[in-house]
């Protein structure tokens, strides 16, 4: 194809010309349904348009660069090797159409496999059963592919069955609703009889496609699972508990089922992973950090953190191959019966894929379901037992490997995976970390060094002494009754590495199970003579040869850490009942503790009387911050609608998420409390807003970080000036590391919770029958991850959840008979057309406008200008040519340009 049009001018007839002859040729041999991928910067050849949209938009936009010196496939270039055998993008090209999309995806995932010699696979595994597809097994699913919907038809029955399973899961189709579909397809049109009858038979065609799991059976008490060489125990080994339910025979006697008592479901991570490398349209994003990423020193992705680099750098050889993948492994417990259930805890493990470039990592469907730990109750430190099966493939992964296929560069590697760190809430922190996160030394990067303090009647602890983290010279660190009562001159604590953590374990030992909490551990020193301090048990990551050699294995969640500290803010500031900071106990502490006078309780005859602090607001003044906060109003999927959890009568803001929390301090919040609080105030929650809204900003620098460091210690010496004790949770606290952190292992939006709490919230809707929650979510979650792959394969006009457009996606509306690009109007009308007629002298000055800002118009207009001039002399200035080139413009445009004009 002629590509010189692509680097001329666009305002040229030149480019014009190669343009139209680009579309009209790819109308020819790349059409579908009469139309053709878009090329240009925006669309990036993901949309199908109509040829005057594509025109229109390579126009605008121009092409997109990326596109521009590869082979032109997805519009009818063919592309030879000396074979004479077309390049794999062409057939990957080829093969993406409504017809053909079936097999494409079947050969990618069961081909190489059926063909793949067996010699090729080395090790042992738990999930080597499933590194080989069964031959029979592919020629059966080749021939249900390959049936067709009912006879004569073009189309294919698996096809149809996928795309219609597709639907019930974009749309919430309900299981009842899905069948009566099917019902009504086949009463209606007997030609297609081959469906499937009902759900259970699509269910179990789909399945056919994707990865099944593993049932483990588990004790009851947490102890062991009956796995490996307990395979074919009956009770536990441990405690004696039955591992199947018991049921009273009709004799009278107890007989024991084959029903256990509680099930682990497994889904093995390796073959998972070789699906993303097997897929043609997934393989490439694989190595995106390796070959398309810019390495300027900016953090935009993990790939740019010091901890990726350092994994690297210690380990040359796994670093050698781009192919091999990094994770990392999330868990968090939900109720799938929802808030008013009963209670239950259920507890997913996923594994987030690391490789894959911004744009698709930490998205749905690359989050993956590794285990899925049964409630009714959370597992607690016990985690590690339910953790074995993904700890011993993930530790096969990374010592042996596993040979995939990679269809990008069409050959066979030996993939290996390291798991870089994990990402949870607190408390899940500490069951996976085995550093207990309550009491006195709850800060888990602090450890044994944590300045904490005990207030006699608030009875909780308050975690202070950030003075430590300021330079030594600076003056707070003189000053007492403005802080804790003394002067501070310690040197920040020194970060603890995995090494001493793993010192410190040496010879602890914990036993899970019923009766643990009496026999488990006792604090303080061991039987080696190590301290053992806040250590619950040596977790089960130590297991891995890497973890002791990773910067940072446990990342402080950033979600939950900036609702908690927004929560303690508006709590305080509008003195909400149960999230008040402030109060009798917490000025009583500060007179136990003797410093800050001006705030201590006063007594007024029978009453107790509490000075005002600058932080307190009058009743006015927090019904003028309700007020703000209620009229705000925000883009729609911005955030959610702040305005319905303010309660003006009461002064207060109820019901609240996560995310709303981090609106209102990052964004909200500083705007509403400008005129109702005095500037001592507004400063430090200003700098405390700036500080969170630069810490979760999608990229950064590690100087940006290490300033950030810098400036929070500050900030919470301004808090600790302003606030009580009480304020100080453990949570505040953890500010002081967060950006250290962020130095370390790169940007926070993926190392924080908010993707996966999404995911959890798509799980609670995949339980449908209540008796058995977890059964419900394995099985949709398996079928969920079939159609999600097989939808990569589908054609861009089928709505799928990778393509579908958000609700605001504003298409550009433009009419074939108004072509001209200025005609167009971007988005959607928000009413009904109100026709408005404009006098004459305002026509003018819109017609005006038009012709001077119009492209097409552009040249004609500078070509009459220069008419104009040279008929009238040197005496006429610019500005008369103009003025007078613009009035003979429109009836000169007419007689010499009338194509143009038309419009």
């Amino acid at each position: 194809m002629n590509k010189e049009w692509v680097h001329l001018n666009r305002t040229t007839n030149e480019y014009l010309i190669g343009r139209r002859a680009f579309i009209s040729n790819a109308l020819d041999v790349a059409a579908f349904q009469g139309k053709i991928k878009c090329p240009c910067r925006r669309c990036c050849n993901m949309f199908y348009h109509d040829p005057f949209e594509v025109d229109q938009h390579l126009y605008v936009e121009g092409m997109d660069p990326h596109y521009i010196d590869i082979p032109w496939v997805e519009h009818g270039e063919q592309v030879y090797t000396s074979d004479n055998i077309s390049s794999p993008t062409t057939e990957a090209h080829n093969e993406r159409s409504p017809e053909n999309f079936m097999a494409a995806m079947l050969h990618d995932v069961f081909g190489n496999h059926v063909h793949m010699d067996e010699s090729d696979h080395v090790g042992e595994s738990s999930f080597a059963c499933d590194e080989t597809i069964d031959v029979h097994q592919f020629d059966n699913i080749l021939r249900e592919a390959d049936g067709e919907l009912y006879p004569g038809s073009r189309k294919k029955k698996l096809d149809f069955v996928v795309k219609l399973y597709q639907s019930k899961l974009l749309y919430g189709m309900s299981d009842a609703a899905f069948g009566s579909v099917l019902a009504l397809i086949r009463e209606h049109f007997p030609m297609c009889e081959t469906l499937p009858p009902n759900l259970y038979y699509t269910k179990k065609i789909i399945r056919a496609l994707g990865l099944d799991y593993q049932n483990i059976d588990a004790c009851r008490n947490n102890c062991m699972l009956f796995w490996k060489e307990h395979v074919n125990d009956i009770v536990c080994a441990k405690c004696g508990a039955s591992r199947y339910k018991q049921r009273k025979a009709n004799s009278g006697t107890i007989e024991c089922t084959k029903v256990p008592k509680k099930v682990l479901r497994y889904f093995p991570i390796g073959p998972r992973l070789q699906r993303l490398y097997m897929s043609r349209y997934i393989a490439e994003s694989m190595i995106w950090h390796s070959e398309i990423r810019t390495d300027d020193g900016v953090l935009r992705h993990p790939a740019d953190s010091p901890a990726w680099k350092h994994l690297d750098n210690t380990y040359p050889n796994f670093a050698r191959e781009c192919r091999n993948v990094r994770l990392g492994l999330t868990s968090d417990g939900f109720n799938p019966f929802g808030m008013h259930g009963k209670p239950h805890s259920t507890w997913p493990v996923l594994v987030v894929v690391y490789n894959l470039p911004p744009w698709m990592c930490m998205k749905q469907p690359y989050i993956m379901m590794s285990l899925l730990i049964p409630g009714k109750k959370s597992p607690g430190d016990a985690i590690d037992v339910f953790l074995q099966p993904l700890i011993d493939d993930l530790r096969h992964l990374w010592t042996t490997g596993l040979q995939t296929y990679d269809t990008h560069r069409q050959e066979t590697f030996t993939m290996r995976v390291a798991l870089l760190c994990t990402i949870n809430d607190f408390p899940a922190y500490a069951m996976l970390s085995g550093w207990s996160t309550s009491g006195e030394k709850a800060c888990p990067t602090c450890g044994d060094d944590t300045n904490s303090l005990r207030l006699k009647h608030g009875k909780k602890f308050a975690f202070m002494g950030h003075r430590r983290w300021l330079p030594m010279s600076h003056r707070y660190r003189r000053h007492k009754k403005t802080f804790n009562g003394s002067q501070e001159f310690r040197n920040p604590p020194k970060p603890r590495t995995a090494m001493d953590c793993l010192l410190e374990v040496t010879g602890l030992t914990f036993r899970f199970g019923k009766g643990a909490k009496a026999s488990s551990r006792k604090r303080g020193w061991n039987d080696d003579g190590h301290v053992v301090g806040q250590w619950t048990k040596k977790t089960i990551f130590f297991d891995f040869p890497y973890w002791k050699d990773l910067l940072l294995r446990h990342n402080l969640d950033v979600m939950h850490i900036e609702r908690n500290v927004a929560e303690n803010v508006i709590g305080t500031l509008l003195e909400i009942e149960g999230k008040n900071k402030d109060g009798i106990r917490a000025r009583v502490d500060l007179v136990e503790l003797g410093i800050r006078h001006d705030l201590h309780p006063r007594a007024d005859g029978a009453r107790t009387k509490l000075p005002a602090a600058e932080y307190n607001m009058k009743p006015e003044e927090k019904r003028m911050l309700c007020q703000v906060l209620e009229s705000i109003r925000v883009p729609d999927n911005y955030s959610s609608n702040i305005s319905n959890y303010v309660n003006i009568q009461e002064n207060k803001l109820i019901g609240l998420k996560s995310h709303d929390y981090h609106m209102l301090l990052q964004v909200f919040l500083p705007i509403a409390i400008r005129k109702v609080l005095p500037k001592s105030v507004v400063t430090v929650l200003l700098e405390l807003s700036r500080f969170f809204r630069h810490l979760c900003s999608k990229t950064g620098t590690e100087e940006l970080f290490n300033g950030l460091s810098k400036s929070i210690a500050l900030t919470l010496c301004h808090l600790e000036k302003l606030f009580p004790p009480s304020f100080f949770t453990v949570m505040v606290h953890l500010i002081i590391h967060l950006a250290d952190e962020a130095a370390v292992a790169g940007p926070v939006p993926y190392r924080w919770m908010y993707p996966i709490e999404r995911y959890l919230h798509l799980l609670k809707s995949y339980v449908r029958n209540k008796s058995q929650p977890e059964g419900c979510i394995a099985v949709a979650v398996n079928l969920d991850e079939c159609v999600s792959f097989c939808s990569m394969y589908m054609d861009d006009s089928i709505v799928t959840r990778r393509n579908r457009h958000g609700r605001n996606y504003d298409v550009q509306q433009c009419d074939a008979q108004q072509g001209l690009p200025l005609f167009s109007s971007q988005g959607k009308p928000a009413s009904a057309v109100d026709t408005v007629l404009l006098e004459r002298p305002r026509f003018e000055m819109a017609h005006r406008y038009v012709l001077v800002n119009c492209p097409q118009m552009a040249e004609s207009l500078r070509r009459h200008m220069s008419h104009v001039i040279s008929s009238r002399g040197r005496r006429t200035t610019i500005y008369d040519a103009e003025r007078e080139a613009l009035d003979s413009f429109p009836q000169w445009c007419r007689d010499n340009v009338p194509y143009i004009y038309s419009y």
